[in-house]
C-alpha cells in the first residue's frame, strides 16, 4: 500500500513530531492584482465566495507569508460531486454480474448477523461455484439483498444485519462492507468498474433513476462547479489540496482525476491486498491496526488518516485535534461524517447543508465565524422545519447514543434553525 506525501509544518515543530517529510514551501507573493480568484460567475449562497477568498488570501501565496504550503481537505459525495459514487459503483457492479461470491457470507464481515447470513445465502443461492460472479443482473433478489444491506444495513424482511461492538464515531459496517464485497478482484479492477459507472452516470441527465433489483435510486452523478473552481483556485494560491473519503479508495481514485487530484492526494478505504487482490481487510489508522474495518475515514477516522497521512503523525495522537501549525486550513464536508475534521480546520469549514445535525449545527453556531454553510449546488434540500436538536441528540456518541453538540469550551450550543436560502 502506498505512501501518501507528508507536509512539513516547520522545522521545530517536525523535530517534536520526528515524522514530518519536507514539502515545498508556498512562494510568498503579494501582488494582489495576480491573486487566484474564485470564478464570480458561479453562484455561491450570500456572501460565502467572498468568506472563501478572503481565507485563500489570507492563507495562500498571495498572504506575503511564504512557509509551508497549507491544507485543504474535502469530503468527495454530495461535497465534491451530486450523488454518491459508492452507490454508483455497486450499482453497476450489480448490474454486471461483478460480485464474486464468497466462501460464506458471514466472512465478509465482522459484524454481519446470522440473520443477513441467511438471507443473502437463500436470495443468491449456492449453485454458482466460490469465487466466480453472482448472476445479480438477473438475480432480482440476490441485488435487492445486497442494495437493502448497503442502504440501511438490513435484510429485506426488516432484521438487522449488522450486530456487535464498534465505535461509532470510527467506522460503520455498511461502509466497510462495500470494499470487503469486491475481494478477490484487483485495486485496479474495482476502478475500471467504478470508471465505467462514472462514463454512465456522467453521460446520465440530471435527475435520472435507475433500477437496483426493485430499488430505485439516483441515475446520474455531476461535479459541482462551485467545488472545481475552487479546488482550482486553491491550488493555482499554494493549497495542497486533498479528498478524504468513505468510499473505498480504488473507487474514489476513479473520480479525483475530475478536479485535478491524483492518487497521491486521494485518501479512502484502503483493502489489504493478498497476491494482488482485495481482501475483507481494511487497513486501520493510528493505534488501530490491520482490521475488519474498525477504523475508516468516517467522522473521527477522517481526522486520524489526515494526521497520520497528511501530517505524519502517528499512533494514538493521530487520533486528537492537533495545534494550529498540523491542522488543515480548509475542511468541507456535506454530513455528520465529516463533521470532526471540518470543524479541524482553521481558516475555513465548508458545510454542503443536507440537513446532518451535528455538522449543521456547528455551521449555523458559527463559534469562530469561518463557517460556511451553502445549500447544495444541484437540486438542494428544502430548508428543514423546526430546528435541529443541537442542545439534546445532534451529536454521536461512541456507543452510538446521542448527546448535546458542544463547543471547544464545553458549553452546548443551542437548537438551531436551517438558514439555508
Amino acid at each position: 500500500m502506498r505512501k501518501k506525501p507528508a507536509i512539513v509544518v516547520g522545522l521545530l515543530a517536525a523535530a517534536a513530531l520526528a515524522t514530518s517529510v519536507p514539502a515545498t514551501a508556498a512562494p510568498a507573493h503579494t501582488d494582489r492584482d495576480r491573486c487566484p480568484q474564485l470564478d464570480k460567475s458561479l453562484k455561491w449562497s450570500g456572501d460565502n465566495r467572498a468568506k472563501l477568498q478572503k481565507m485563500i488570501d489570507e492563507r495562500g501565496t498571495c498572504s506575503g507569508k511564504g512557509g509551508p504550503r497549507p491544507v485543504a481537505a474535502f469530503d468527495w459525495d454530495n461535497t465534491v460531486v451530486k450523488n454518491d459514487i459508492t452507490d454508483a459503483t455497486l450499482a453497476w457492479a450489480l448490474h454486471h454480474d461483478k460480485i464474486l461470491r464468497p466462501k460464506s457470507w458471514t466472512a465478509t464481515s465482522t459484524w454481519l448477523t446470522p440473520a443477513a447470513d441467511k438471507a443473502l445465502t437463500k436470495a443468491c443461492g449456492t449453485s454458482v461455484p466460490v469465487g466466480k460472479p453472482l448472476r445479480t443482473s438477473k438475480n432480482t433478489a440476490c441485488a435487492d439483498e445486497i442494495f437493502e444491506i448497503r442502504e440501511k444495513s438490513q435484510t429485506m424482511s426488516g432484521e438487522a444485519a449488522f450486530a456487535g461492538d464498534w465505535n461509532h464515531r470510527r467506522t460503520v459496517p455498511a461502509y466497510a462492507w462495500i470494499p470487503q464485497l469486491f475481494a478477490g478482484h484487483t485495486p485496479a479492477t474495482l476502478t475500471s468498474f467504478a470508471k465505467k459507472a462514472r462514463a454512465e452516470q456522467l453521460a446520465a441527465p440530471v435527475g435520472t433513476k435507475q433500477k437496483v433489483g426493485t430499488h430505485t435510486i439516483a441515475g446520474y452523478v455531476r461535479y459541482y462547479d462551485q467545488q472545481k473552481d475552487l479546488i482550482r483556485t486553491l491550488k493555482k494560491a499554494g493549497f495542497d489540496v486533498y479528498i478524504v473519503s468513505a468510499s473505498s479508495e480504488p473507487i474514489a481514485e476513479a473520480w479525483s482525476g475530475g478536479v485535478g487530484l491524483d492518487r497521491e492526494h486521494t485518501i479512502g478505504i484502503r483493502s489489504i491486498t493478498e497476491h494482488g487482490r482485495l481482501t475483507t481487510a481494511i487497513k486501520g489508522c493510528g493505534d488501530v491496526t490491520t482490521t475488519g474495518g474498525e477504523a475508516l475515514p468516517y467522522m473521527d477516522g477522517k481526522r486520524c488518516m489526515i494526521n497520520q497521512e497528511i501530517f505524519g503523525i502517528k499512533g494514538a495522537k493521530a487520533w486528537q485535534q492537533q495545534d494550529f501549525s498540523h491542522r488543515i486550513a480548509l475542511g468541507a464536508g456535506d454530513a455528520d461524517t465529516d463533521v470532526t475534521f471540518v470543524n479541524d480546520a482553521t481558516g475555513a469549514h465548508v458545510a454542503i447543508n443536507r440537513n446532518k445535525a451535528e455538522l449543521m449545527c456547528r455551521a449555523y453556531d458559527d463559534a469562530d465565524g469561518r463557517w460556511v454553510a451553502n445549500p447544495m449546488f444541484i437540486d438542494p434540500m428544502p430548508r428543514k422545519s423546526g430546528t435541529y436538536p443541537c442542545s439534546t441528540t445532534g451529536a454521536t456518541n461512541a456507543d452510538g447514543t446521542h448527546a448535546p453538540v458542544r463547543r471547544a469550551d464545553g458549553s452546548v450550543i443551542p437548537d438551531q434553525a436551517d438558514l439555508a436560502a
